[in-house]
């Protein structure tokens, strides 16, 4: 991009210059606060998905008795009793990112008799009502794990363009323009002296 070689302009390269060096640091903050929660909830994203295998490989116990389900008329069956109804998010702010953070899962109220199934249904409800429960857990930090990626992505991009083209660009705009303006000032000195020189030779 040209240039205007001029004192305006070497004011304005300046003072862009500042801009830049004094919004530099604020990015790079920024991008190590979202590097750090990103870890964060990736670890905690680790820990519930470990905690939900864990879950359904202990259901394996109950694999013969939840065979028992088939035998059930389809008004009572299992996943009649378990019906999530809503995943209450609330919004937490990461470094100017909003994000849903995870409240609880709510579940239809369902009344059923305890004559018409066997002992361990209670159990079994509250099993997979837990695992109903992990799986919005699971699925609340995806989606923050997403959003802040989205904005790590968007604020490095902007620490390069600060730190390998914008800074360096203003710099040698002010170092083009005072060689140039120094260049000036020293011409119009020698001007000046031939000048002073031939009235002095008249």
């Amino acid at each position: 991009m040209a240039i205007k070689l001029t004192k305006n302009e070497l004011k304005k390269q300046k003072d862009n210059l500042k801009q830049f060096q004094r919004y530099l640091p604020t990015l790079q903050l920024k991008k190590q606060q979202l590097q750090s929660v990103i870890m964060k909830i990736r670890q905690e994203l680790e820990q519930r998905e470990a905690e939900r295998v864990q879950m359904i490989g202990d259901l394996d116990d109950w694999v013969a008795v939840f065979a028992e389900n088939e035998i059930f008329d389809e008004e009572l069956k299992l996943d009649k009793l378990v019906q999530p109804d809503k995943v209450i998010v609330t919004e937490d702010n990461i470094a100017g990112v909003k994000i849903p953070s995870f409240e609880e899962l709510t579940f239809k109220d369902i009344n059923y008799n305890v004559d018409d199934y066997p002992l361990w249904v209670d159990t079994a409800v509250f099993k997979l009502r837990e695992i109903a429960r992990l799986d919005a857990i699971v699925s609340t930090l995806r989606k923050q794990v997403q959003l802040l990626e989205r904005e790590l992505r968007t604020t490095s991009q902007r620490v390069n363009l600060f730190e390998k083209v914008k800074i360096p660009e203003a710099k040698e705009n002010i170092r083009v323009i005072q060689v140039y303006l120094g260049d000036q000032q020293t011409a119009a000195v020698v001007r000046g002296k031939i000048s002073k020189k031939k009235l002095v030779e008249v």
